[in-house]
């Protein structure tokens, strides 16, 4: 069966499916406030990225937790999330979003209250892993949701210019929160204070949102679905254990080299389906390439970004924990109020040129931030350079994200979710293990030349900031070579190569 043929097979199935049809017009008035509600749970789901780091010293000690298991307490959250997101997408397309976005909320805050009354860490562990799977419906489920309840390009630009700025404020909030809540309430208030949250959604949603219209059902790709996230565990784990391990550790090559084949898999499957967990197709269409492409890129920038400024705060500059969480509002606060006011730029110069210009200002701050001596002082080495990159960032992702869910079909608009919030994470899981790596080869080259511990330590720290300003550098590159179909105005992209 060629292409076309497929093609259109899978087009008349998905028009036969109810999952794919629109929200039910009735409650549109409340769309803004069903936005609220939306982006409330992905704030969830951005702060348990972070606020659970803070608290891993006090957890490990209460619960008799060693250092490998303590990484697991990461790695049981992070694995199945990045792993089941494309999975998580599709299955929002193929049982309706509402309906898929409430399962993943309740299984999320179930969860985060069996973790907080864990009594070892093997329950722990199970708890977290269940997190992570919900995590993984709930947040392709919810973009899905967003994007057929603003369908103009105007509505759609400033919700996703709100869905940005609550992404920033929870991964800011995170590092604050859970310095707070630990030390006020030990531990297990980081897993708590998922519960009042998550009820306020599950009230909401049900209220402001219709539910889904189904009419005939279709098939869901198995053998793809088995592929694929056995694919991503494979490449999630073994980018999660290089920044341990090193990239030349056999159990590394091994993990990266099962990723990459069950991957290549997954695709030659995909090219003979009639109906796909991911038609091949979507990738021919430009803005969608070019916004998970930047996402990608960018989500390494950001993750190894966070992670070397707490260090650097911390052990170069004396801050507590408190103090570093502290230290990055300003950050933050500029992140909230780019995501605020980027839609009207995109509305009257484009896409392309918006996300270009963000991103160079992302890696101008980044850069900038690199050069702080081993002596820096708050105000005049690191304030200027966070300002500068949460304007970056905040542009970034939420003209990212706009290209990459624009344009694409209603019963794809799950799948469109799941892919971007994928690109994200493996981003995320690849600059922490390429940044670390430069970094320790640094620390290391300056610790044989003689070096003080001091001199050592602060060029560890500067080349993980490099190497997140190389990869912001990069993902300019890709925007100005990947050209986004639309004249200048337009937010919906539905080029094709």
């Amino acid at each position: 069966m060629n292409t076309t043929r497929l093609s259109e097979a899978r087009s008349q199935q998905l028009a036969a499916t109810g999952a794919a049809a629109p929200t039910s017009p009735d409650r549109t008035h409340l769309r803004w406030w069903a936005l609220g509600a939306l982006a409330l749970a992905q704030f969830l789901v951005v702060l348990d990225a972070s606020i659970v780091n803070i608290a891993i010293p006090s957890l490990g000690t209460d619960l008799g937790l060693d250092q490998g298991a303590l990484a697991w307490v990461i790695t049981a959250y992070v694995l199945p999330f990045g792993s089941l997101l494309l999975l998580g997408g599709r299955l929002a397309d193929r049982f309706g979003h509402r309906k898929v976005f409430l399962v993943g909320t309740v299984g999320f805050v179930a969860a985060s209250v069996a973790a907080g009354l864990a009594p070892d860490g093997t329950w722990l562990l199970a708890s977290r892993t269940v997190q992570g799977a919900s995590a993984a419906l709930l947040a392709p489920a919810s973009l899905a949701l967003v994007t057929r309840l603003f369908t103009t390009s105007a509505d759609r630009a400033k919700a996703l210019g709100i869905w940005g700025a609550v992404a920033g404020i929870g991964s800011a909030a995170g590092v604050l929160a859970g310095g707070l809540l630990t030390g006020a309430f030990g531990w297990e208030a980081v897993f708590f204070v998922n519960a009042p949250i998550g009820a306020i959604v599950l009230v909401a949603v049900p209220f402001l949102v219709a539910r889904d219209r189904r009419g005939a059902t279709t098939t869901l790709d198995l053998p793809g679905a088995a592929t694929v996230t056995a694919g991503l565990v494979a490449l999630v784990a073994g980018l999660s254990n290089a920044e341990a391990l090193g990239f030349g550790h056999p159990l590394v090559i091994a993990l990266l080299a099962a990723g990459a084949a069950l991957l290549a898999v997954f695709v030659a499957i995909e090219r003979r389906t009639t109906m796909p967990l991911v038609p091949m197709e979507l990738f021919r269409n430009r803005a969608v390439t070019a916004g998970n492409v930047v996402m990608l890129l960018v989500g390494a920038a950001m993750v190894a970004l966070f992670f070397a400024l707490s260090v650097f705060l911390q052990e170069q500059l004396g801050f507590d924990a408190l103090a570093a969480g502290l230290s990055q509002l300003p950050l933050a606060g500029a992140l909230v109020v780019i995501a605020g006011i980027v839609p009207p730029f995109v509305a009257r110069f484009g896409i392309r040129p918006v996300l270009t210009a963000s991103l160079l200002v992302l890696t101008g701050g980044l850069a900038w931030l690199a050069a702080a001596p081993s002596g820096a002082e708050f105000v005049v080495h690191v304030l200027g350079p966070s300002l500068a990159i949460g304007v970056g960032l905040g542009g970034a992702f939420v003209t990212a994200t706009q290209l990459a869910v624009d344009g694409v079909d209603g019963g794809e608009s799950g799948l469109a979710g799941g892919l971007v919030n994928t690109s994200q994470q493996i981003g995320g899981a690849l600059g922490l293990a390429v940044l670390g790596a430069v970094s320790g080869a640094v620390s290391a080259a300056l610790g044989e030349s003689g070096a003080s511990a001091e001199v050592v330590a602060a060029g560890g720290f500067r080349a993980i900031f490099v190497g997140a300003g190389v990869a912001a550098l990069l993902a300019a590159v890709a925007v100005v070579t990947i050209r986004p179909a639309g004249a200048p105005g337009e937010a919906r992209l539905q080029g094709r190569a």
